[in-house]
């Protein structure tokens, strides 16, 4: 493996140093001929990277993984999971590696991670690669929802690797270079967790509790239940991640245990999609047949996942296992009505309602019209823009909605505000495929335009109205797929 010069970039090693049980160091496979796709320069420069040296030879081999700064130790990560609710214990980074931590100003640390980089130990029969399509998909749908203000990991860069990548056909490889807050997951606490059942020491588990803590919710060292404060960070953390989710009609659509981070950050952009008409049962993965993900279910399977990562720390909690699990239970029931706050702020955001509205009637005005959109089949994301230009008097929004219009424009809605918190351009499924179609054939044009797009989502350009109009009648049913 060639390395880069110790000048170039600076990459810790501290996952591995605190946690060398759940750090396996590998290499990338070497890639035939690296050409770079799309590289996200506002987000190097946040990172104090040259923009110009990624372009060079180096800079792809360090975005691809074949060329590492000196010192630096890539390594695959174990974790474990519940996968569409049946537990694995040995999951981990299949086909990615964790190159290092980035160090920031206030030493705050970035993870440096790679996805389609190549088989890993804990790749399981996969072959560890990643085809142009859904690594590009990543790159869009994390760069949208950035730019939404919704958080996430982000994508770094997307290299061509010049290997043909095998699945139903053969497709063009690439990697895709993603910048986290850490890679820290419910699945990783439950991999602990496990090691310590089986060893009878809890010394592990205790060690990545407390770097969880540090590196994400530092606040919780000094309370008095160092542990349980990091359990209510991350219950707290998740109900405003998923409130953000379902505003924006996001769906992640592969919400297993091992996607759920510990700092609150959306992960693993996999079979994901916007909903476009509403309806709470909405799915799109392919591989989800009995719609356990779907739109609606996404509150009730994030405290699921919550109540996994509460059986976990149980040992760090209390001595006594039943005041650890009363501890943990008082916590977990804190989800429902934190996301419920979260949900119901944004709602009234939405639909511009003033601080000082009556709640019980506002409530009652947002659960109509959840009701309504759902009976017109009303595509979610327009209808929030229209209301704005319905009470300027420049638009109309279709029959069914009267009523509910006049008892709206009674709470004298704030339209201004409206457009500041209503996206009117989100990775709508139509233009995301072709995108990837088009990219996937060697053409960058229409991703370049759709990534330009959506980095201002709530502000209307001229020239952009197909990035704000639904799918076509003929786009058909969509399904979306793992990539694997």
């Amino acid at each position: 493996m060639s390395v880069a010069p110790d000048t170039t970039v600076e990459l810790d090693n501290r996952f591995a140093r605190a946690l060398p049980e759940m750090a396996v160091a590998w290499q990338a496979e070497p890639a035939p001929a690296l050409r770079l796709l799309v590289l996200n320069e506002p987000l190097a420069a946040e990172l104090g990277l040259d923009a110009s040296w990624l372009r060079s030879p180096d800079g792809l081999g360090l975005l691809s993984g074949t060329v590492v700064p000196d010192g630096a130790t890539p390594v695959a990560q174990a974790y474990a999971g519940h996968q569409f609710g049946g537990y694995v214990p040995r999951l981990g980074d299949g086909r990615a590696l964790l190159l290092g931590e980035l160090v920031g100003p206030g030493d705050r640390l970035r993870d440096l991670h790679l996805k389609g980089s190549g088989r890993t130990p804990f790749a399981r029969g996969g072959d560890g690669l990643a085809a142009v399509g859904p690594m590009l998909r990543e790159y869009i749908v994390s760069e949208a929802m950035h730019a939404m203000g919704i958080p996430t990991t982000r994508s770094l860069a997307v290299v061509a690797t010049g290997r043909a990548v095998r699945r139903e056909t053969s497709l063009p490889g690439a990697v895709l270079a993603r910048i986290a807050g850490s890679h820290l997951r419910v699945g990783s606490f439950q991999y602990a967790s496990a090691q310590a059942q089986t060893v009878g020491d809890i010394g592990l588990l205790r060690r990545l509790a407390d770097h969880a803590i540090a590196r994400h919710h530092p606040d919780a060292a000094n309370a008095e239940n160092p542990y349980l404060a990091l359990y209510e960070g991350v219950v707290a953390a998740q109900a405003s991640l998923i409130a953000q989710w379902m505003l924006v009609g996001f769906i992640h659509g592969v919400m297993n245990t091992d996607n759920m981070t510990i700092s609150g950050e959306t992960i693993d952009y996999g079979p994901c999609a916007f909903m476009e008409t509403f309806d709470p049962a909405t799915v799109f993965s392919s591989i989800d047949h009995g719609g356990r993900y779907a739109y609606g279910n996404q509150p009730t399977v994030a405290a699921w996942n919550l109540a996994r990562f509460a059986e976990t720390l149980l040992p760090l909690l209390a001595d006594e296992g039943d005041h650890a699990v009363e501890l943990a239970t008082r916590a977990l029931h804190e989800f429902g009505p934190q996301f419920d706050a979260a949900w119901s702020a944004g709602m009234r955001a939405k639909v511009g309602l003033p601080t000082a509205a009556d709640g019980e009637a506002a409530r009652a005005l947002m659960d109509d019209l959840l009701v309504l959109l759902q009976q017109n089949r009303t595509d979610y994301t327009s209808f929030f823009r229209d209301l704005g230009r319905v009470a300027r008097g420049e638009n109309q929004i279709a029959a069914g909605f009267d009523e509910w219009l006049a008892r709206w424009q009674e709470f004298g809605p704030d339209i201004a505000a409206m457009d500041r918190v209503n996206p009117l351009y989100i990775p709508r499924n139509h233009l995301v495929e072709e995108a990837l179609t088009a990219a996937t054939a060697d053409d960058l044009q229409p991703l370049q335009e759709l990534v330009s797009a959506l980095a201002a989502p709530y502000d209307q350009r001229p020239g952009l109205e197909r990035y704000a109009a639904p799918a076509p009648d003929d786009f058909g049913p969509y399904r979306t797929f793992c990539g694997t």
